[in-house]
């Protein structure tokens, strides 16, 4: 045996490498990846409802055959939401409106691309308190979720009315879901929160709403839909269809009782809010108008008044161009689309 036809020599290697290549069965060209599924971030809140709702609506459409370019991805907090997006672990989100201001101040690249809703913060007291007014609360131990919340800028406000300030009231932070309890048990006085939390205490009896956003500030918002500018840049077409379905889910929320029942059902799901449905019921019936969705238009002052109640509140140092974390090209490029659930 020639040294060339050696155990271990290229040639042999070579022989062999090309009689076992010979063997295999041929295969097909590897089919090119299909495109990502898109990931939007929101959390388990009645203000977050047009999400589940578009996304449920986007994979029941005419030939989708319940495919999805996007889906709902439960987060359990905003600061968890807020770091996902800022790293790029996800490209959207249902963000606090002033915390995407501040997060566009600091350059990190993200754009408010529709609304979510429209009011849906209440302040809530319990039953047997003495508390008629909200003057009442002076001196009171009073749970906010966060200083970037806009819930706080709604109790600012409401001092404001009656010519307090935050040093009238004793503000504490705490988790929206911690809040129910923390009133039961005497530990606050009350609480001001987003849906579906103080409906859960005012269902259970032991709990009135003092002063809600319906009531006091009909042009509230508080969740929007954020998107980082590289998404933007690799697939405005995905971005477009998310605000078209975002919208319309909005109009549907809005229609009636009956889409209202089914959102529901959409939104108890375990892998969407994975809570009580008649909690969520609740909220959606008392009043109708406790939360609403129809009116989703993107107006520079109401933004304007956000940032100016937010860089009085301490949580924004200076203001923040509109263009620096608005982009109005998807709502006014919007295409109607059916909601067929």
């Amino acid at each position: 045996m020639s040294s060339d036809a050696s155990p271990d020599s290229p040639l042999r290697r070579q022989l062999l490498g090309g009689m076992l290549a010979a063997s295999l069965p041929l295969l097909p060209p590897r089919a090119a990846a299909a495109d990502p599924l898109l990931q939007v971030g929101g959390l388990p809140v009645t203000c977050n409802l047009t999400l589940p709702v578009a996304a449920a609506a986007h994979a029941a459409g005419p030939g989708k055959g319940g495919a999805r370019a996007f889906e709902y991805s439960k987060y359990n907090g905003w600061p968890e939401i807020k770091e996902s997006l800022m790293t790029g672990r996800i490209q959207a989100a249902y963000m606090l409106a002033p915390l995407v201001m501040d997060l566009a101040d600091k350059k990190i690249p993200v754009k408010i691309v529709s609304l979510g809703h429209r009011s849906g913060a209440v302040i809530m007291v319990r039953t047997d308190s003495p508390y008629q007014r909200f003057a009442d609360l002076k001196g009171k131990r009073i749970a906010i979720p966060s200083r970037f919340a806009v819930d706080f800028l709604f109790l600012r406000k409401m001092l404001a009315r009656e010519k307090m300030d935050a040093k009238d009231i004793q503000i504490v932070e705490m988790a929206p879901p911690d809040m129910p309890a923390a009133l039961y048990a005497k530990a606050v006085d009350g609480y001001c929160t987003g849906e579906p939390f103080g409906a859960a205490a005012q269902r259970a009896g032991y709990a009135r709403p003092l002063a809600m956003t319906r009531d006091e500030w009909r042009n509230y918002i508080c969740c929007v839909l954020t998107v980082r500018e590289e998404l933007i840049k690799t697939n405005r077409p995905l971005v477009q269809e998310l605000v078209n379905y975002v919208q319309a889910a909005g109009h549907w929320l809005d229609a009636g009782p009956a889409s209202r029942e089914k959102a529901v059902l959409i939104a108890s799901g375990r892998k969407v809010f994975n809570q009580d449905p008649n909690v969520i019921r609740f909220v959606m019936q008392n009043p109708a108008d406790r939360v609403t969705y129809g009116d989703l238009r993107m107006i520079r002052k109401e933004f304007d008044e956000l940032m100016q109640l937010s860089i009085e509140a301490g949580t924004l140092k200076r203001p923040v161009a509109y263009e620096a974390y608005v982009d109005e090209s998807f709502v006014k490029g919007i295409k109607p689309v059916a909601i067929n659930l």
